[in-house]
């Protein structure tokens, strides 16, 4: 017994340790793995909560500045001149190709004239003219009240028309309705490329946009119902498989998904989101499959210091460590894959970035339309002059009427550009700008009417150089606009004159002074389609566009008229520092 003991003794104590220490490597892997997981799928679930609160306010805003650009437009077009004129005298033969050219600028759906019976009498969609609308809720109550009315109209098909409608009167006397329809379908176009499911609901609880189109119509309730598990069992097992989740707040199609919720300030609507936690599965077991491989690789080091002295256990280890290559490799493929999947996400984000972008192009076609009207008109005199010059054998001054004409081409390409620029990148960094040469090419530009008209021009200029920052064509786009308005104020003058002055102190000051006979409407002066002008020469889009710039830049515009007669203009704009005007005027 002396001689067995001793030699058993050192063996049970060696398989006493070994045990310990596997169920010690045990449990510490698997508290860290818990631990891990927990904390984890905290943060990530946080992270995509965040991304998805970010997301939802960005399509509650982008839906809001829809709905606040279209309601305006009713209010504009009730002013419109020609439809008043067209509803007194009942002609509507330019009315329906005047809405036409309203909706190109405006981006709504579509726009409809209706005469005080509630009769379609002009419409962008040609089929609807001649179409009844007396007893809709939006016509009945736009004719009550002086405001603008917002009405939801639910189709036969599921869908909804959203429309703002708007009572025109002149006098006193109701002569018909303007309605505008919003287009607010393309937001759900554009929702159907995330993953993602969104769904607004009116103050009524009732879907009217989601990106499913079956759930419109239905309640939030409905629409989740309609989609759950159909027994117990399934909804078991839909929850077993979020175990790397915190509870979810709702179940879509059988699936716990996060919900979001944005109150939109208009009329009691609501943004809800749902987003799956399938990104944070995947980015939790990602973490989780190298700790797993790593506490693998220690369990299978020690089978391996266990079992190096038999043939057996050899054998053993390798199948262990080919299963972890397998492991390995399908882990690569998983985050490979992971990979794939967030490079998607991001070119889709930044596709729908740039169509929220796009959407603002509307707001610049008017004003890039205005701004090629002038070198088109300087254009046309270049080159009636031109035919005279060639007429009369005077090639030379012709050759220069040429040159002039094709620098206004590339002006034009320049404006043409800054629409294509915006489309593509946005607008550009400001630069400093040189008031006094900036005004000296938009005088270049007026010199064929300055000589046509004969106008007397002074111009008082500083010493030093006057320089800002901001975009040098727009700001040429206001010189040439209050230069054009103190040539049109002067027709009537036997001796026109415009007096320019340019001044620099807490602002960069341009004062534009004509001879003409005034402004009677100050207060009316800078909104959109005013003018004096008569038919066929101007919109009434100019100042309204040239006060838009200004703000843009800082600074602000602002007309009175003179103590001797004639209107004064002056653009203020932020004066730069004296270092870097220096440095900008070398």
């Amino acid at each position: 017994m002396s001689v067995v003991e001793p030699e058993k003794k050192p063996l049970l104590t060696v398989s006493w340790r070994v045990r310990l220490a596997i169920v010690l490597l045990m449990s510490l892997a698997i508290i860290t793995i818990s631990v891990t997981n927990r904390l984890l799928t905290d943060r990530f679930t946080e992270s995509t909560r965040n991304r998805a609160e970010l997301r939802i306010a960005l399509y509650s805003g982008n839906l809001m500045a829809e709905l606040r650009q279209n309601a305006i437009v009713p209010q504009l077009l009730a002013r419109d001149p020609e439809l008043i004129s067209a509803l007194e005298r009942s002609n509507y033969s330019l009315s329906t190709q005047r809405l036409i050219s309203f909706v190109e600028e405006i981006g709504a759906a579509s726009l409809m004239l209706f005469d005080v019976d509630g009769r379609t009498v002009a419409a962008t969609d040609r089929n609807r003219i001649g179409s009844g609308h007396k007893s809709e809720d939006y016509f009945v109550n736009a004719i009550r009240t002086a405001a603008t009315i917002f009405s939801t109209i639910k189709l036969e098909t599921g869908g909804y028309r959203f429309v703002y409608s708007r009572r025109i009167q002149n006098g006193g006397a109701t002569l018909g309705v303007i309605a505008v329809e919003v287009d607010l379908q393309k937001f759900e176009r554009a929702w159907a490329g995330i993953s993602d499911a969104v769904i607004v609901t009116d103050s009524t609880g009732e879907i009217v946009l989601a990106t499913t189109p079956l759930w419109r119509g239905l309640t939030e309730v409905e629409a989740l119902a309609s989609h759950t598990p159909q027994n117990a069992i399934e909804r078991a097992i839909k929850a077993t498989a979020d175990w790397t989740a915190l509870p979810p707040d709702a179940y879509l199609q059988g699936e716990g998904v996060m919900r979001l919720e944005s109150k939109i300030p208009f009329r009691g609507w609501r943004m809800t989101s749902y987003t799956t936690y399938a990104s944070v599965r995947e980015r939790v077991n990602a973490v989780l499959a190298l700790e797993v491989m790593a506490f693998a690789i220690l369990l299978a080091l020690t089978f391996y210091f266990l079992s190096r002295r038999t043939a057996g256990r050899l054998a053993i280890f390798q199948r262990e460590s080919a299963k972890l290559r397998a492991l390995n490799a399908a882990l690569q493929r998983e985050i490979a894959e992971r990979k794939r999947v967030q490079e998607t996400l991001a070119v889709a984000e930044q596709t729908l970035e740039q169509s929220s972008k796009l959407a603002a192009l509307g707001e610049m076609s008017a004003a890039v339309s205005h701004e090629l009207n002038q070198p088109l008109a300087a254009m046309k005199t270049y080159l009636a002059g031109a035919g005279l010059l060639l007429k009369r054998n005077r090639p030379d001054e012709a050759l220069s009427s040429f040159g002039r004409i094709d620098d206004l081409i590339e002006r034009m390409g320049a404006i043409t550009r800054q629409l294509k620029s915006y489309a593509r990148k946005g607008q550009e960094a400001f630069s400093p700008v040189d008031m006094a040469s900036a005004l000296a090419s938009s005088l270049s530009m007026m010199e064929p009417q300055l000589r046509q008209r004969q106008v007397e021009i002074a111009r008082i200029l500083p010493d030093q150089p006057v320089v800002v920052m901001g975009d040098r064509m727009r700001i040429e786009q206001v010189m040439v606009n209050l230069l054009r308005n103190a040539l049109d104020a002067t027709k009537s003058q036997r001796m026109p004159k415009v007096e320019i002055i340019l001044s620099a102190g807490e602002t960069a000051t341009l004062t534009v002074r004509d001879n003409g006979p005034g402004i009677e409407n100050l207060d009316a002066l800078f909104e959109p389609f005013y003018t004096t002008k008569q038919p066929g020469d101007g919109v009434g889009l100019g100042l309204a566009i040239s006060s838009g710039i200004v703000n843009d830049l800082g600074g602000r515009l602002t007309a009175r008229n003179g103590q001797s007669g004639g209107a004064v203009f002056e653009m203020q704009l932020p004066i730069m520092g004296n270092e870097t005007s220096i440095e900008a005027a070398e």
